[in-house]
């Protein structure tokens, strides 16, 4: 008999609170505010917007929090195919602004606004510490960054250098989109296993199982997308689609040539390739153990 009742996952699968729905968006419009009040950064061109678990809709009661891109859009970053030259694409003049002096300014906004004790320079983000009328936000600046193609055009991403040298590259806007595009397509429900997948991790956290520290919520994310969505339509309970979605991952992931294609939400960078921070066995491994915590 499985470890927890259908009405349990079904309430796993469920959105914030009101209430923390309200503290969420209080945290973002304050960081709106912060940069829009700022006296140099208002007269840039700067986008912020939400990204992440909050901004997809994937985000799990009582373990939310809020990422909020400030994206530079005054310059940007590029990469052009390797035959190609810069003057192929008009790309001469570099900015006198750089991404180091950008990050510095937005830090100070927020210190502006919510004080100092209140604002904690991270290596990737800057954090505003939660409290009883928002909760925590991690604030990302970033740059545009355009992916030429051999034609000259180009995908629109967001790029940013952490403090310790290490520049990142992903695609939010696309990753909002295609979520959407695929929650249409499985009745809503490929956000509801999302939260589900991450309730589980954060529950086996929580009762002392050790968890490989690479699968994040991110990757939990990025796998349920390459998930078919006849697994999320073909079957009338909470039970079965997480069963046979862990089936599905398990199978696809004991070998490389079976997920050597899959791609993150956004469809612009491979989930499982490139040296990234997690492996296609800590992802098997992880399966298995899920499996097992679930008595199935």
């Amino acid at each position: 008999m499985p470890k927890f009742t259908e009405d349990i996952l079904n309430n796993w699968t469920k959105p914030p609170s009101d209430t923390e729905a309200t503290k969420l968006e209080n945290a973002e419009r304050m960081v709106k505010e912060a940069i829009n009040e700022d006296k140099k950064l208002k007269q840039m061109s700067i986008e912020t917007f939400g990204q992440g678990s909050y901004a997809n809709n994937t985000n799990v009661r009582l373990n939310s929090d809020i990422d909020i891109n400030v994206r530079y859009t005054d310059g940007f970053y590029f990469t052009i195919p390797e035959d190609k030259e810069k003057s192929d694409f008009g790309l001469e003049k570099p900015s006198d602004y750089s991404y180091a002096e950008f990050k510095d300014d937005v830090e100070n906004a927020l210190v502006n606004k919510f004080g100092r004790n209140e604002v904690i320079r991270n290596d990737k983000c800057i954090t505003v510490k939660e409290n009883t009328y928002r909760v925590e936000t991690d604030v990302v600046p970033t740059w545009n960054y355009r992916r030429y193609s051999e034609d000259g055009t180009y995908v629109l991403g967001a790029k940013f250098r952490t403090d310790n040298f290490k520049w990142v590259v992903n695609f939010p806007k696309q990753h909002i989109k295609n979520g959407i595009e695929k929650n249409s397509n499985t009745s809503r429900r490929f956000k509801r296993l999302t939260r589900l997948h991450k309730k589980l991790r954060y529950k086996m956290i929580k009762d002392d199982i050790s968890v490989n520290e690479n699968i994040k919520s991110f990757l939990l994310e990025c796998l349920i997308w390459n998930v078919p969505n006849r697994i999320m339509n073909d079957y009338d309970n909470w039970t079965d689609r997480l069963k046979h979605s862990i089936i599905y991952l398990f199978d696809n992931t004991k070998e490389q040539d079976t997920c050597n294609d899959w791609g993150e939400v956004s469809e612009l960078l491979y989930l499982i390739r490139n040296n990234r921070k997690w492996s296609r066995e800590d992802i098997n491994n992880y399966l298995v153990q899920l499996w097992n915590y679930l008595e199935f």
